[in-house]
């Protein structure tokens, strides 16, 4: 988007077979397309919405959830502007140690309804801090005897023993923790990490 707009995303279509990769790769190019025009994220969500809806209107509707964000920069600062649509919540591993979610109001599963509507929340990205974007795969993850859903309670205080750390670090022990999970992984996980090195001068990162 230019030097200083970086954006990005993560989505998962519903369903699976070859109507789904169609409906992945419409998502994709509206996302991508509505991005270059500038757009903000609520509003780039509201055309994936109205993509979907358009394209499938006679019958066999595909859905999605899906996240879109811009970080911005402007001298040492980092600005975090982001929308969600139906997509578990974002999670922040603060330089400090904490971990938290940020919480997406408003943001109802995309290619459901006509008049869907969406809210951008807005944090600032601090040196140190890393960004985790996933897939519902993972919290859905089916764990011990009784089948017991892994859970965001748990993602969370994972998070946290981790924090701080880098996206590269992030992403390879939530790879482990998923093949920890062996036959209790029922969908397909993506992960996206973005982070901000401790060096404020230093650009964003991601994984």
């Amino acid at each position: 988007l230019g030097d200083d707009r970086f954006a990005f995303f993560l989505g998962d279509i519903c369903g699976k077979g070859p109507k789904a990769a169609a409906a992945t790769s419409l998502a994709r190019y509206t996302l991508r397309a509505a991005a270059l025009h500038g757009l903000a994220p609520e509003a780039v969500l509201s055309t994936l919405n109205s993509a979907l809806i358009e394209r499938y209107a006679g019958g066999d509707p595909r859905y999605c959830t899906a996240v879109f964000g811009i970080l911005e920069t402007a001298g040492r600062s980092v600005r975090v502007l982001l929308a969600s649509g139906g997509h578990p919540p974002a999670l922040l591993l603060r330089a400090d140690g904490r971990a938290e979610y940020l919480p997406t109001p408003g943001g109802l599963l995309i290619g459901a309804f006509p008049q869907a509507s969406f809210t951008t929340i807005r944090t600032a990205l601090h040196p140190g801090d890393t960004l985790l974007l996933y897939t519902d795969g993972l919290t859905e993850a089916r764990t011990g005897e009784k089948s017991d859903l892994y859970g965001y309670d748990a993602l969370q205080s994972f998070a946290t023993e981790l924090a701080p750390a880098d996206p590269r670090t992030v992403i390879d022990a939530l790879i482990r923790l998923l093949v920890s999970f062996g036959d209790g992984l029922d969908d397909d996980t993506a992960l996206l990490g973005l982070g901000r090195p401790r060096h404020s001068g230093t650009a964003p990162t991601g994984t």
